[in-house]
């Protein structure tokens, strides 16, 4: 997912490029006990009505940073970054607050472009003037684009949501071809070019792009069913074929338009196929995928929870928006592998650590939640991230307003 020609540099290496930490493996799982004082809905929200007063325009979109930083659009917000509040703000919708997420919701067809590169295939672009779509599109940003389309659609049992989702899987489609096996590019505007380091498929493309089918499986007319579901598993098999590390089950960045494959590993892109084996497990009955998931779920746990900064048991002290998805993965797989039980709870103290110790005046979290560093805390996606990651931990406490 990128945002702009002037943070290509930054975000390359933040989502799909090669200059992320390497961890060491823990091999320890000791659950820390959750505080029953902590109410995860009452955080969600403060956090989410923090961004509402900082960030918020009065067309409803929002500010890319608080402070303004160079760069910033004028607009509005970039893509990524809008999708994570909605997503945050989902989970509050679901809890039971009154936000007006169907607005928020219809917010996406101000970055809705009907096509590019001289196609008329419509998709979401990377940026907006504040009316239309502008920037590249991209596939995993349509991807988490979809997903929420699908949940505004739950949610709210409005048609309008489906029609939309519906559309992103032409776009998805057009993103899939035959080079290096099969599998997703990263963006429409970079394809199969060798020696462009964007022109890769990654797993944040072909990972989201699988979760959003699945979940758009669900809900979508009886006579695509048979497609939408060939389509999530083609995707699938192809990830797991060609980015899953046979050594620990977490999966790399990318495969380049070369065929080298990028070994960088993210929280997220490991999450999205937790996620993506539970439910192909529950839609098909077939044990592998539960085993998947399972796997990756601990190599996950082993290869990411670390202690840092004196701290046990903390996840990465960069992008929480990728720890948020990794945490959703945890949660989904729960019900199904019992363990995935300590893993959400150990996410839980981290993130009640970060309320209590990384923190700005305001009351905005830190980028790293072990409190050593604020570094990006300014981005609207690290805000958006914190709202998320606590009202899906609400939704799985089963907390009541």
């Amino acid at each position: 997912m990128k945002n702009s020609l002037v943070i290509v540099v930054v975000f390359l290496f933040m989502s799909c490029g090669d200059g992320s930490e390497h961890y060491t493996p823990n091999t320890t799982v000791q659950p820390p006990v959750v505080t029953d004082t902590v109410k995860y809905n009452e955080r969600a929200k403060e956090i989410f009505d923090l961004i509402d007063q900082y960030y918020k325009y009065s067309n409803g979109l929002y500010k890319e940073s608080f402070p303004a930083q160079s760069g910033d659009p004028d607009s509005g917000s970039y893509l990524w970054s809008y999708v994570a509040q909605v997503s945050g703000a989902a989970t509050l919708a679901q809890i039971g607050y009154n936000i007006n997420y169907a607005s928020m919701a219809d917010i996406y067809q101000k970055y809705y472009r009907t096509g590019a590169n001289g196609n008329n295939i419509g998709g979401y672009g990377s940026s907006t003037n504040g009316t239309s779509g502008g920037g590249t599109r991209y596939y995993d940003d349509n991807s988490i684009v979809g997903i929420s389309l699908v949940e505004s659609y739950n949610i709210t049992n409005e048609q309008r949501f489906l029609d939309r989702a519906a559309q992103v899987v032409t776009f998805l489609r057009s993103g899939v071809d035959e080079v290096l096996g099969g599998g997703m590019w990263w963006n429409e505007d970079e394809k199969n070019i060798t020696g462009n380091a964007n022109s890769n498929k990654p797993t944040c493309a072909n990972g989201y792009a699988t979760l959003f089918l699945l979940d758009y499986y669900l809900v979508c007319p009886t006579a695509d069913k048979v497609s939408i579901l060939s389509f999530a598993k083609s995707e699938y098999t192809w990830l797991k074929a060609n980015l899953r590390d046979p050594s620990d089950k977490c999966y790399w960045n990318d495969k380049n338009a070369s065929g080298v494959v990028g070994t960088t590993k993210w929280a997220y892109n490991t999450g999205v196929m937790i996620q993506n084996g539970v439910r192909l497990y529950q839609i098909t009955g077939e044990q592998v995928y539960l085993d998947d998931a399972i796997e990756s779920a601990q190599g996950s746990y082993d290869f990411f929870v670390k202690t840092r900064n004196n701290l046990t048991l903390t996840f990465p002290d960069n992008d929480p928006w990728f720890n948020t998805k990794l945490l959703r993965g945890y949660i989904d797989l729960c019900p199904l592998y019992k363990n995935a039980e300590n893993y959400v709870k150990a996410y839980s103290n981290f993130i009640n650590y970060g309320y209590d110790h990384a923190r700005t005046n305001q009351g905005f979290f830190y980028e790293d939640w072990t409190g050593a560093s604020p570094k990006r805390y300014y981005s609207l996606l690290m805000q958006a991230a914190v709202v998320e990651s606590y009202g899906a931990l609400s939704i799985y406490y089963k907390e009541v307003l």
